[in-house]
Formats: C-alpha cells, structure tokens, sequence
C-alpha cells in the first residue's frame, strides 16, 4: 500500500492505494467518528463489492442505499433517494457516508454528505480508474442540471480516500479507456515526463497490470494532491485540471448525459483544446498530434460528435463554470507539460477550433 496525503491543514486526509485493500477495515475506522455507516453505491458496483465492504465494517450499524446505475441518474430526484435511506434510517449527525462506486456516486454521496443535517463526515472508495485518479480527490460534489454538467454541488473534502485497484479488474475496457483520459491529462498539464511514461506503459495500462495502474494512479493522486492543496476552490491553478473538460461538458450535456462516458467527451474535448493551442502558435502540430495519438491508443474517441455544430457548441459553452462576467475561460497548454487558464483569445481562434475537420487531424496518416 502506498499512503499519500492532500494537505489542507486541519483538514488534510490520506489516499491509500493498493490491491486488496477494500476489507481493511482498519483503514477506514480512524475516519468513522461515531456508530452509524450508510454506504451509497450502485446497482452495478454493489453486487460485486457490498457486501465485503460491509463484513469489513461489523463493528458498526451499516445502512446502505443502492442506486441506479449511470450519468443520466446524478440529479436532484436520485439525491432525494439518498436522503430518503439516511433519514428512514435515522442516522444522526455522527454518521459516516462511505460512496463506494464510479464518480457518479462519489459526486453524489459527497453532495449528500454536505447537505445531510448541514454536514457529516465522509470517505471516499472509487471503483473505476477515472474516479480514482480525479473525482475521488479534492472535494467536488453535485449534480448535473439539464441545461449544464455539474452546476449544482459543493466544495466537500472527504475525510479518507481509499483506493483498491483491485476493483479496476471488473471494470468494462470502455470505462477503464474513459478514465485513462484523466491520466493522459496530467501529463499534458503540468508533468511531461509522466506523458513519456504513459506512452511506454499504455499497453500495460490497458492489459490491467497491477504494477502500471498502481504506478499511474499515484502519479496521478499526487498531482491532483498538489493543485487541491494550493487551490482548494479552484480560483486559480486548480482550474487547469479541466483541461478538455468545458468542449467536453458540451458534448455530455447536447448528447444527453451517459451518452458519451465523461472520459470519452474529455478525451475528445482534449483534442480540441490542443487544437486550439495549435492554432494560438502555443504548441506545434507534432505537439498537438502527440496527445492526439495517446488518447487514440487508450481506445478514446477522439472527434466530436457529427450532429453537434459549432453554435452548438457555443450554446452550451456559454453556461459553463468557468465563465465569468460573461468571459470563457478555456484551459490551454503553452506547451506540453504547462496549462494555462485564459480568456484572452480571439474569437475567429475559438470558432476555428470549433469549425476544424478532427477526422482528418486524427487520421492515422495525419498523426503517424
């Protein structure tokens, strides 16, 4: 097992890697503070893990709530759910969430937390690779809205992060090539010697080798470690982690969320913020072709959706996070390994971006 820790002071916590590490009870009960657990988890990930989870937790009252499976649940009506279970089953406000699952249910479990009698404790036990490397870590919490992904949340730190990577052997390619997006994403923005890793290792990764996953789930746990710590609420470098994320939310929320799988629209959107930089003259079409051909071998699409037009694209933009005084704010690279927030751009880039054929920058040939 190895242990790191997201430093926030008073309120700083531990993420443990490591195969096999779900049943260890031991991990998680300096981080329960009272009698009562609800572990909120899904109708996919609690066949295979709940019951585990709770034997481990024997020592304690455990409630669960199951629900249902995907992106297009994370709204206000599978929230009420939750409250529903917490409430039925009168857990106070010494209680312990444990969200055991993909990001969806962490996101959702932490808004819960958050809101649960003004806030109880929680811990986070991510299932897939993307929620071990990203949402599990820094305290983001919500729920999508019709009109935009994730609007609706709040910063809400765990108490405990612990990742089983062993869990990673049930999970489907497509999930596992979504959350590779992630961590293909951490070398673009601030660790280029990571990207080089990842292009030596991205057969490993997706052969599920234990020692590779555990290798980039740590790299990727200590970065997003860093930012949160210097950046809690994301007024600054933390922003950088969306890299690919504002193109991508559009893509989510115009296909209908769980449509595309968050990593496949990040994955994309990355394409298209490299594409943007390249138009910039921030980085060199070898560069942009670069990041093209890894995310191709982590099995990701790469070009956006044929029925989404640029207005499209603009129409769902424009209701984004990181717009502010009716500014879009885009994360850029300058260069590979540096990722930089801006709104200083011009529009024609922008629409050219939006305007560009990705089938032929992405064709084989184009990034051989």
């Amino acid at each position: 097992m190895q242990t790191l820790t997201v430093e926030l002071g008073e309120r700083s916590y531990p993420i443990h890697i490591g195969e096999g590490l779900l049943g260890q009870a031991e991990l998680l009960a300096p981080y329960i503070g009272g009698r009562q657990v609800a572990v909120i988890s899904n109708a996919t990930i609690a066949p295979l893990y709940l019951e585990r989870l709770t034997q481990s937790l024997s020592a304690y009252s455990v409630v669960s709530v199951v629900l249902p499976d995907g992106e297009a649940y994370k709204n206000w009506e599978t929230l009420q759910t939750i409250f529903d279970g917490l409430l039925s089953a009168r857990l106070d406000r010494r209680a312990t969430l444990i969200a055991l699952g993909g990001g969806v249910i962490g996101d959702m479990a932490g808004f819960a937390a958050a809101c649960y009698q003004r806030g109880v404790d929680f811990i986070q036990i991510p299932t897939t690779l993307l929620s071990q490397v990203d949402s599990s870590v820094g305290g983001k919490t919500g729920i999508n809205h019709p009109l935009g992904k994730n609007m609706v949340g709040a910063f809400y730190q765990p108490n405990a992060v612990l990742i089983d990577t062993a869990t990673l052997k049930s999970l489907p390619p497509r999930e596992l090539s979504a959350g590779l997006a992630e961590v293909i994403k951490y070398g673009l923005i601030c660790d280029e010697p990571f990207l080089t890793w990842l292009e030596e290792h991205m057969d490993a990764l997706r052969g599920l080798d234990q020692a590779a996953l555990t290798q980039a789930i740590k790299r990727s746990c200590e970065a997003k470690a860093a930012v949160v710590g210097a950046d809690e609420r994301e007024t600054g470098v933390r922003a950088t982690l969306n890299l690919g994320h504002t193109f991508g939310h559009a893509i989510e929320t115009h296909m209908g969320y769980g449509v595309w799988l968050h990593g496949e629209a990040v994955a994309t959107g990355t394409v298209m913020a490299l594409e943007m930089s390249m138009r910039l003259g921030w980085i060199t079409a070898r560069q942009r072709d670069r990041g093209v051909r890894l995310l191709q071998r982590a099995g990701l699409p790469v070009v956006p959706p044929d029925n989404m037009t640029p207005a499209d694209f603009l129409e769902h933009m424009a209701i984004d996070k990181k717009v502010i005084d009716g500014r879009l704010r885009l994360v850029l690279l300058r260069q590979i390994g540096e990722a930089v927030v801006t709104d200083q751009y011009p529009k024609e880039v922008l629409q050219a971006t939006l305007a560009a054929d990705y089938r032929a920058i992405t064709a084989p040939a184009a990034v051989a």
